[in-house]
């Protein structure tokens, strides 16, 4: 091999998968909804709403009942702060500004071009 290629530093390829803006998006709001979700399992079992905690604890298998509690939530919380950062994406961010993203996300002028190739398959 030339000296060239050995002597560059590789970066790693372990979490390439953040560089790409979408992706980093989805990831900190699901972040946020399993936040929100622990916090929210966390308040139901130190209030106690109709003895939940006492019913969950009383099981034979109390981690059981937890994580499908929290795997709930997480789903739940999660999915929709992702939903809502994507569909928040076009929006403006005040009334004089531009719009965020490319405005062509929402609906896309059809090309009658295309739509007579597709009728021929």
């Amino acid at each position: 091999m030339p000296d060239k290629v050995r002597s560059k530093k590789q970066m790693p390829r372990r979490f390439g998968f953040l560089r790409v803006p979408l992706f980093r998006l989805l990831a900190i709001n699901l972040a946020a909804g399993a936040a929100l979700a622990a916090l929210l399992v966390g308040g139901l079992l130190a209030l106690n709403p109709f003895g939940l905690r006492d019913l969950i604890l009383a099981d034979s298998s109390p981690g059981t009942a937890l994580g499908l509690l929290l795997f709930g939530f997480v789903v739940t919380l999660g999915s929709t702060a992702m939903g809502t950062a994507i569909m928040a994406i076009g929006q403006r961010k005040a009334d004089g500004d531009a719009a965020r993203g490319p405005p062509w996300l929402v609906a896309q002028p059809l090309n009658p071009a295309s739509l007579r190739a597709s009728r021929r398959r």
